[in-house]
């Protein structure tokens, strides 16, 4: 009995060591990279995700938030951001980053709203100086996908090296399910992420 349970003890003592090296070895591979993390989150899913990427490669952690917030009724939030996108209004942000060229690896985090990217983040990305720096999306999503928010990134920041994205099913509220990042979902996620980074960060400029 004593031999099973000092058993069950190395495996749990080399998943945690392993897990704390992967984590150690993604850190390592931005040490020599500022990285910021601006993400947009209504329900605090993005923001899970956000906190997630944190806590695997360090950096700035960064919400944005707008000067004229947007309703809390989501018929009324769905029906403006429609006439921002068919107008091309881009809603000013209360969020200023301070000396955003010291960055080199930029994550920008959203929900999918209207299968596009949300307004407040085609504002960051047009009235931020982000040539030459790696930009790295990722989103969560009603369970329809990214839809065209990927691509809108990608034209925002043609002067930027754009890696592949990170995209998961979030909330719905429409339907009234808020916050899900959570229990077994959490975990899932974290894995996910982690797994996604280990993919991507081999491929930030040097």
């Amino acid at each position: 009995m004593q031999k099973f349970v000092l058993f069950i003890l190395s495996v749990l003592c080399f998943y945690s060591c392993s897990k704390a090296q992967e984590t150690t070895s993604e850190k390592e591979s931005l040490k020599d990279k500022k990285v910021l993390i601006v993400y947009l989150s209504r329900t605090k899913n993005t923001k899970t995700v956000a906190e997630i990427i944190r806590k695997n490669v360090g950096g700035d952690l960064v919400e944005l938030e707008l000067q004229n917030p947007y309703p809390e009724n989501y018929k009324a939030i769905v029906d403006q951001v429609s006439k921002e996108n068919e107008s091309g209004f881009l809603p000013p942000l209360k969020t200023k980053i301070e000396n955003i060229e010291k960055y080199d690896v930029v994550f920008i985090g959203f929900p999918t709203w209207g299968m596009k990217l949300p307004p407040p983040m085609k504002s960051f990305l047009k009235q931020s100086d982000l040539k030459g720096k790696t930009i790295i999306p990722f989103n969560t999503n009603a369970g329809y996908g990214i839809g065209s928010s990927f691509d809108t990134v990608k034209e925002l920041c043609s002067d930027s090296n754009v890696l592949e994205g990170y995209s998961v099913e979030g909330g719905k509220e429409r339907d009234g399910i808020l916050f899900v990042m959570k229990g077994e979902k959490e975990i899932k996620v974290r894995n996910e992420v982690e797994k996604w980074l280990r993919k991507i960060l081999p491929k930030v400029a040097k």
